[in-house]
């Protein structure tokens, strides 16, 4: 059944517009009529070729829904889908329908876009892994090939399940990560506007009643006032430049050269580097169990993995590792002589390629990894927020005894 995308007016007079299963666009007007929508605009979603007028419509729609088309779906989001279609499925509902079903209930219009889609070229004789190929930027290979190992086993209903728990799993560690960081950094940016104004505007109104004054300023007024002076001439260059150098290390670091020395680094940092090393291992294990556990063979999975890690170093290290597996080594080997894995991560791994179970042995090394990391992100937060309030406070204190030494001197002057 074809897909149509539709314009319309409520009963009320307000515009609608959405996604709607018909067989012709005369079958879609009875059926909106039905629900008190009288249909101004339509067009077809499916393969066919349209009209000029009717492509002409299409790209009007396409501009004003650009933003549509640039958001991906999340990970919460590709989670409850995931584990909404392994319940529809487990509970016999033909896949067709589930697809539908879940058309319906999407509320957000690029998830329905996307799934509309999907389940149209699943209508037409595709596979669930060929529909999902079409958006491979939304779902990615990891999801896909897991697809594609559940239809091949008969096991879809399974694979689905786990990809629900992988996704969850993924969401509230990203969850968790950002949860963390958002109080410090609120109290960051909340510091240096408050700094801001201080030396731009506050100090150089008091800086005035000193500059009168015969006596010698303290040490610590002339730098307070020097560097308000600094803020207070130069404030277009300064926050310019901190943006242009910001801006130029971000580049820098998605850049072809740049990248490797950045993730090199990010590894190396006393603290960062630890929590990105744990968070890294995790997600290996968890994503390589989770497809060799579906019926991936190893080196496609390996490949998946290498192309989810973010981290180039570790990335690379998955490479090296994959090309050992296809010459007949095994997992642990190169993972030893890599020297990024900790010495857990390889032995726990040479347990289970010996006993035959390394699936079980990569989920407990990513839960115990996990679980770590969560620890470990409460005791920074924990030292970030006192540290924080620490150095926002020695400065507040700093600007008050660079004022108050000079209004000490003053009334002793006075006396």
């Amino acid at each position: 059944m074809p897909v149509f995308e539709f314009k319309g007016l409520t009963q009320e007079g307000k515009e609608i517009r959405g996604l709607r299963d018909a067989d012709s666009p005369r079958a879609l007007r009875m059926l909106l009529r039905k629900e008190g929508i009288f249909l101004t605009d339509v067009s077809s979603k499916g393969k066919n070729a349209q009209s000029p007028s009717s492509a002409a419509g299409m790209l009007q729609r396409e501009v004003k829904f650009g933003k549509l088309f640039k958001s991906k779906i999340s990970v919460g989001q590709l989670a409850t889908f995931t584990r909404q279609l392994a319940t529809l499925l487990a509970a016999d509902v033909a896949l067709v329908e589930a697809l539908s079903a879940l058309v319906d209930q999407a509320s957000e219009e690029n998830i329905k876009r996307i799934l509309s889609d999907i389940k149209q070229r699943v209508n037409e004789g595709a596979s669930l892994a060929k529909g999902l190929e079409a958006h491979k930027k939304d779902f990615g290979d990891l999801y896909i090939n897991m697809i594609r190992a559940g239809e091949h086993s008969g096991a879809l209903d399974a694979v689905l399940l786990r990809l629900a728990e992988f996704s969850e799993g993924q969401a509230r560690l990203k969850q968790k990560i950002l949860g963390t960081l958002t109080y410090p950094i609120i109290m960051v940016i909340m510091g240096g506007l408050i700094l801001t104004v201080l030396m731009t505007y506050v100090i150089p109104k008091v800086a005035k009643l000193f500059e009168d004054m015969q006596s010698t300023l303290p040490i610590t007024t002339r730098i307070l006032m020097f560097t308000s002076r600094i803020f207070q001439n130069y404030w277009f260059i300064i926050f310019p430049l901190i943006a242009l150098i910001a801006f130029a290390t971000f580049k820098w670091s998605k850049s072809k050269s740049g990248q490797p020395v950045w993730h090199r680094w990010q590894l190396k940092l006393p603290v960062v580097g630890e929590l990105v090393r744990m968070v890294t291992v995790a997600r290996f294990s968890r994503t390589l169990a989770t497809l060799l556990k579906s019926g991936v063979p190893v080196l496609t999975a390996l490949e998946i993995v290498q192309n989810v890690i973010s981290n180039s170093a570790i990335s690379n290290v998955i490479k090296d590792v994959r090309e050992s597996v296809r010459e007949g080594e095994s997992i642990s080997a190169p993972l030893k002589r890599s020297g990024e894995f900790p010495p857990l991560v390889f032995h726990m791994v040479a347990v289970g390629e010996r006993s035959g179970k390394l699936e079980e042995m990569l989920l407990s090394i990513a839960e115990s990894y996990e679980q770590q990391t969560e620890v470990r992100i409460g005791a920074l937060t924990s030292i970030l927020e006192p540290l924080i309030i620490l150095t926002m406070g020695g400065v507040i204190f700093f600007v008050a005894i660079a004022i108050l030494q000079p209004m000490f001197s003053l009334n002793t002057l006075v006396k």
